[in-house]
């Protein structure tokens, strides 16, 4: 199984979209055969979801998502767990330990929109 994690330095990404990177781990039982950290291509409605596809990306993990991404993970056939917090490490040992909970999206509407990765506060906050 290929999982791509969204990534920020150590820590998930509260935000697939926005991260700065993902880290794609394979594993095979309980045991991690692979892991790169592969820089975010850029945030275009379903570009991400096709990247990762390509990439043989069979689950995301992140702190969260839209409803739209999600979708369009589902139609790559992707599974998505959104709501999780945590160091890389640790979300990968809850994973392998079959611990990892998925929450409720860390993503509020409106963040992100028609900005860069660094974007945290919706336009009309403004």
């Amino acid at each position: 199984m290929r999982i791509a994690i969204s990534t920020d330095g150590e820590q998930v990404s509260a935000h697939f979209g926005r991260c700065p990177s993902f880290t794609i781990v394979e594993i095979e039982g309980n045991e991690i055969k692979s892991k790169e950290v592969v820089n975010n291509p850029g945030h275009h409605p379903g570009f991400i979801p096709e990247f990762l596809h390509k990439k043989g990306v069979d689950c995301i993990i992140a702190g969260g998502m839209g409803r739209k991404a999600s979708g369009f993970f589902n139609e790559y056939g992707i599974k998505t767990i959104a709501g999780i917090t945590g160091t890389i490490d640790e979300t990968l040992e809850k994973l392998k330990n079959g611990t990892l909970e998925g929450g409720e999206s860390l993503c509020k509407p409106g963040l992100g929109k028609g900005y860069g990765i660094e974007k945290t506060e919706k336009k009309e906050d403004f």
